[in-house]
């Protein structure tokens, strides 16, 4: 597998405009949401947001109270873990606040989701809604979606060619090394939103989420090297962020990592787009409750303000309006997804210049 592009795919015949006996894209979409909301899919699910907000309240509730009862102790490594998947949990409730699925008023959900976002996970509340909104709008398309932009893992094949020096070498293996750098996601997920609120511009609650952040990590960190030894403080926050940086990446990382790349310049309508873009996770339930209702991620992109409790149903009248239409629709297992994005990532990067490789050597090599 190269870097999927949408040619590679075929036509999809009834959304496209060069088929005059296809309905206009906005008209298919239009007919889709409108199944949708007459199914009453949209309506607010507060009773189901309260529940879960309540049980991650008695969650983190039951770690801290562990925490001060084990005292000095490498147990405690067991609860930086457990804290490590409640601040995830909590990241999924924050990212569904921004997306005006918990309440109906838009106040409401960015009040609420501010608050999760920097006064208890720590991170930006408005550095995650500017850039999780570029995402939406254009998923997987080059320049246009900050989430496949080169970094340490680069997600095209062009991106990974430009690739120099020592990081080729990281490149070269990178499906290999995803999870493995994903312990460090957390560090950089928190550096990176805190930087963010620093740059010039307005900034929508920059004063409050600085505040709340700080008084968040300060806490945090007082707290945790006052009651536990130098070396073990360090090791209780370093399990802590590996795993909510693991977790928070094995969460995204298969929705969208694999499936096609769109060129920057792509015109595909807005329902195509967010299919052919996604793929969904199987399972019941207890996925669900796993990803934070990311399994059902066609469906997100689709009707990113419907509540989670809705997703499974929608699911079902999206996959069959999709093959209706001949739209390509993706599921997968979840072993099944992540060895996809470790094969796409280990193909990308093989397009990396070998650190070892001399290129006045190569010159003078024989074919």
């Amino acid at each position: 597998m190269t870097s999927t592009t949408l040619s590679t795919l075929g036509a999809v015949r009834p959304t496209t405009p060069r088929d005059p006996a296809a309905p206009h894209p906005t008209s298919t979409y239009s007919a889709l949401m409108r199944t949708v909301r007459d199914a009453g899919l949209l309506r607010r699910r507060r009773g189901f947001y309260f529940a879960v907000f309540a049980a991650l309240v008695v969650a983190l509730g039951g770690a801290i109270t562990g925490f001060f009862l084990l005292g000095d102790s490498w147990y405690q490594l067991l609860i930086a873990a457990a804290l490590g998947i409640i601040l995830t949990q909590i990241a999924f409730v924050t990212h569904e606040a921004s997306h005006r699925q918990v309440f109906e008023s838009g106040k409401a959900n960015d009040r609420a989701g501010r608050w999760l976002a920097a006064g208890v996970v720590g991170i930006s509340y408005h550095w995650w809604m500017h850039k999780h909104s570029r995402h939406h709008s254009k998923p997987n398309q080059v320049g246009a979606d900050p989430d496949i932009a080169p970094d340490t893992i680069r997600f095209t094949e062009s991106d990974a060619a430009e690739v120099r020096g020592p990081l080729a070498f990281i490149t070269r293996r990178q499906g290999w090394l995803f999870f493995p750098l994903l312990t460090l996601e957390g560090i950089n997920l928190h550096i990176r939103s805190i930087m963010s609120l620093f740059e010039k511009g307005k900034i929508e609650g920059r004063a409050l989420e600085l505040t709340l952040i700080g008084l968040r990590l300060g806490l945090y960190v007082a707290v945790i090297f006052w009651a536990l030894p130098v070396g073990m403080a360090f090791a209780f926050i370093g399990v802590q962020m590996a795993v909510f940086g693991v977790y928070m990446g094995a969460s995204f990382a298969p929705n969208h990592k694999g499936m096609p790349i769109l060129p920057h310049d792509s015109k595909l309508d807005f329902l195509s787009r967010q299919i052919i873009t996604s793929r969904n996770i199987k399972g019941g339930w207890w996925s669900t409750a796993l990803f934070g209702g990311l399994n059902h991620q066609v469906e997100h992109h689709l009707f990113p303000n419907m509540p989670r409790p809705s997703l499974a149903k929608a699911r079902e009248i999206t996959r069959e309006y999709a093959r209706d239409l001949g739209i390509p629709y993706t599921e997968a297992g979840v072993g099944e997804s992540y060895r996809i994005v470790i094969r796409y990532l280990n193909e990308v990067g093989l397009q990396a210049r070998d650190p070892f490789d001399c290129p006045m050597v190569n010159r003078f090599r024989r074919t």
